[in-house]
């Protein structure tokens, strides 16, 4: 990772947490002007909590405890009333962080340790790995997505198939959408997306992508050529980054590999390309799945790879042919 890419980050998140906090504190204290009980029941619960340490320190009486408990809550509930009183407006006296999971700080705190949140990796990931193959991202979503570039003729002898492309769209998206539901379930099995160019693979690997950033699940996205060429260069020591990005493709929730097929095969890349499939099926750790996108037909991909990397496919990817007329042209 790059130090300076991590700095400018941190930064970025500093600002934007106070920024919100200080939105937020005005907020309050104009509702305090409009709503004076709330500042006085603010107050009260402050001096309450106080006095509640002050007692367990020095003497635990239970019922004084029990009776400071008491009157907390009450000042909770009538706060909480007049809060739903005044609507909408009363959400913006409480700080609208980004990720409600480390507040914006970038770091999520586990006792004495904290590790870096989804978040942060995942800015880290679109900045130094990902860059262009995901720029689109905001674009390519199910809602987006026109099943009406598909034709609904059925041509056995055309598509090798009795279904229609739509009706075989239709499956695939099904499959999709299982995919991103049962992301945890470590029996659901990863994708293969194989078909022609031009048929909505890519596009429909962002509308996954997109859904499970949502769910704040960190995506990475490489064509084979880039990502192969990338373990080489760490295994050879070319690239002072490149353990950071190796890490990354052997951790990150989701990897996308695109266009399988282009990298240009030979012997090494055999057994990265293995290793990294294999180590991400039986990651320990955590829950990583991966999305394959080619244009060789699975039979071209038996031609083409080592029976051990097609076997782990075919026994752990559901299989997804796309076929049809290149959308492209449609679309234009």
């Amino acid at each position: 990772m790059n130090t300076s890419t991590l700095k400018s980050l941190l930064i970025e998140y500093d600002k934007k947490r106070i920024r919100e906090q200080e939105i937020a504190e005005r907020e309050k204290n104009e509702l305090y002007e409009e709503f004076p009980r709330l500042s006085e029941i603010d107050k009260k619960l402050s001096s309450l909590a106080f006095s509640t340490m002050r007692e367990l320190a020095q003497n635990n009486d239970k019922k004084l405890l029990d009776q400071l408990n008491s009157n907390i809550t009450q000042l909770k509930q009538e706060k909480e009333k007049i809060l739903k009183s005044i609507g909408k407006r009363a959400e913006r006296i409480f700080t609208q962080y980004e990720c409600k999971k480390c507040h914006d700080t970038g770091y999520i705190s586990n006792g004495s340790s904290s590790e870096m949140c989804s978040c942060l990796k995942q800015k880290i990931y679109d900045i130094e790995y990902n860059k262009s193959n995901m720029h689109h991202l905001e674009k390519q979503n199910f809602e987006n997505f026109n099943l009406n570039f598909y034709s609904t003729e059925v041509n056995s002898e055309k598509y090798q198939s009795d279904i229609s492309p739509r009706e075989n769209m239709e499956l695939i998206l099904k499959i999709c959408h299982t995919f991103i539901e049962q992301f945890d379930d470590q029996e659901e099995k990863n994708l293969l997306f194989t078909g022609k160019t031009g048929l909505g693979k890519t596009y429909l690997s962002s509308c996954i992508a997109n859904e499970l950033l949502k769910q704040g699940k960190t995506v990475l996205y490489q064509t084979a050529s880039v990502m192969l060429d990338t373990i080489i260069n760490y295994r050879f020591g070319k690239s002072n980054h490149s353990k950071d990005i190796y890490d990354s493709l052997l951790n990150v929730d989701l990897l996308i590999i695109d266009d399988l097929g282009t990298e240009g095969i030979n012997n090494m890349k055999l057994v990265e390309l293995f290793n990294l499939l294999n180590t991400r099926l039986l990651n320990s750790n955590k829950i990583t799945k991966t999305i394959i996108s080619t244009n060789l037909s699975l039979q071209s991909l038996f031609n083409t790879y080592d029976e051990r990397i097609v076997s782990r496919i075919v026994g752990n990817y559901n299989i997804c042919y796309f076929f049809g007329e290149d959308i492209r042209f449609i679309n234009h």
